[in-house]
């Protein structure tokens, strides 16, 4: 079982990094949210997430096949952190469009290149004495 998980979490990133190489930025924002879920499948993948006992056991028993409860208390934290990280960039997204109209990752560089327009009014202005 454990041999599919790290399969579909390998299909999982190499989608993800395909999606982040796009010009398009709700693709990298779609890229970004599926290796993080790729991630967390492998953590899940690696901890042994198919024992056929529980995580806690009482006194006198032994849990030698018991599930790992580390990296599934890991994977639900990263979760919630990764959906706040989406959530996050797509209102940057959204902002990014108002500003620039566009959601080319080339037109938004071309934009974020060029000096600001404060920076023009600094030269003109005379230095202030006493200042370095």
């Amino acid at each position: 079982m454990e041999w599919i998980g790290a399969i579909t979490a390998g299909i999982m990133a190499a989608l993800g990094v395909w999606m982040m190489l796009d010009r398009h930025l709700m693709r990298v924002v779609l890229g970004i949210a599926v290796l993080g879920n790729a991630i967390n499948l492998g953590v899940l993948t690696a901890g042994r997430f198919a024992g056929s006992k529980a995580a806690f056991t009482f006194a006198g028993q032994h849990g030698l096949d018991a599930a790992n409860p580390l990296p599934q208390a890991l994977v639900l934290t990263a979760i919630v952190i990764g959906f706040a990280l989406f959530v996050f960039a797509l209102s940057v997204l959204k902002r990014t469009h108002e500003l620039h109209g566009d959601k080319d990752t080339d037109s938004v560089s071309h934009v974020t290149e060029q000096p600001s327009p404060d920076e023009d009014e600094e030269r003109k202005r005379p230095p202030v004495e006493g200042q370095d």
